[in-house]
């Protein structure tokens, strides 16, 4: 796993073999508390589902609650199928745009 801090957020880049070893990789290492703003790339070698990125459900709640954003980058997903609550896009360019938007929509009252 690598992290850095790019612009305004963290981002986690996944480097595991598996979606079990990079999910149990983000929790040892705290990831999932509310600091900053979040994009998590996950690599499209860990064969991710959609049931595997539902896991990060609580996470995305939390930060948002907190004022904060959290965007996954994983290709190869039916984003219609994913809960709204999680943002989940095909590049970092899209994950950072969701951050913008989301900072307009914080800014608006919504």
């Amino acid at each position: 796993m690598e992290i850095s801090n790019p612009k305004e957020y963290t981002l986690i880049i996944s480097s595991e073999n598996s979606f079990e070893e990079f999910y149990t990789a983000f929790f040892k290492q705290d990831l999932q508390k509310v600091s900053n703003h979040k994009i998590v790339q996950l690599s499209e070698n860990l064969n991710t589902t959609i049931t595997n990125l539902s896991l990060f459900l609580n996470v995305a709640n939390e930060h948002k609650n907190n004022g904060m954003s959290f965007v996954i980058v994983c290709n190869g997903i039916d984003i219609d199928e994913i809960p709204d609550e999680i943002n989940v896009v095909p590049t970092i360019i899209e994950a950072e745009d969701v951050l913008e938007m989301e900072a307009i929509e914080r800014d608006l009252g919504f």
